[in-house]
């Protein structure tokens, strides 16, 4: 018998722009308790219209606290409200939920992440969560369209110097002249990033073979899910996603 998540209060205990249309809160339990969730995992919030959900960007480290990601909305109630909490201000939650996780025999997998926007926040977790004790591989290639909407970019930058398995892709589509990293959607480089990892790990076998971890907008899942599934044949099993729309 499954029993529905269960719901709590929790306070602002920080906020920051993490770009000029995303803010990040950090809330805190208002009981004390461990913010106990699977890395990937999402809380959801109720507003006067409905609930909204939103993954949770930190790591589970034993503490009350827990992080998210709002992309402020254009006449939006749900984020409008979000971007204009203040600390010690307190919103019910309920969660955590989702299976989108690296589970079992996933974590010991070589892993390529795609994501879009703040379709990174539960990369953010599990990357965070696994990347410094990592033995293989864990890539990231995250999509947006200028340098300041990249989500986090100094600290995948510094986790990329940190951890040789993790290494940092970011792609812009509308670059300036100046921008030396990848240029186009995400669609465009996960085949040969894929390639690419397979390869790097084909002297030493790994334990699990490689998976793909996609979140963002329906349109850009659905597409890196065909290229993957349909015309590279890669298992089922291999491919997880989450979207955002």
């Amino acid at each position: 018998m499954a029993f529905p998540p269960p719901t709590f209060e929790a306070r602002v205990a920080r906020a920051r722009a993490l770009t000029p249309s995303v803010r990040e809160l950090t809330f805190e339990r208002v009981d004390g308790q461990p913010m106990a969730f699977e890395p990937g995992q999402w809380v959801s919030a109720p507003f006067d219209d409905a609930k909204r959900s939103y993954s949770i960007a930190s790591e589970p480290d034993g503490s009350p606290r827990f992080d998210i990601a709002v992309t402020l909305v254009p006449n939006g109630p749900a984020s409008t409200r979000l971007h204009a909490l203040e600390p010690g201000e307190m919103l019910r939650f309920t969660g955590p939920q989702g299976f989108f996780t690296r589970a079992g025999a996933q974590r010991l997998a070589p892993a390529l992440f795609v994501a879009t926007g703040t379709g990174v926040t539960p990369m953010r977790s599990m990357l965070r969560a696994a990347a410094r004790s990592a033995s293989v591989p864990l890539w990231l290639v995250l999509g947006v369209r200028r340098e300041h909407d990249l989500l986090y970019a100094d600290e995948f930058r510094a986790l990329a110097r940190e951890v040789p398995a993790f290494r940092f892709e970011p792609t812009l589509s509308q670059p300036t002249d100046t921008w030396v990293g990848r240029r186009g959607y995400v669609q465009a480089h996960v085949r040969a990033l894929w390639e690419e990892l397979v390869a790097s790990t084909a002297a030493e076998p790994p334990a699990s073979p490689p998976h793909a971890y996609i979140c963002g907008l329906e349109r850009m899942v659905g597409s890196v899910r065909d290229l993957l599934r349909k015309e590279m044949a890669l298992p089922r099993q291999q491919v997880h996603s989450e979207r955002y729309d």
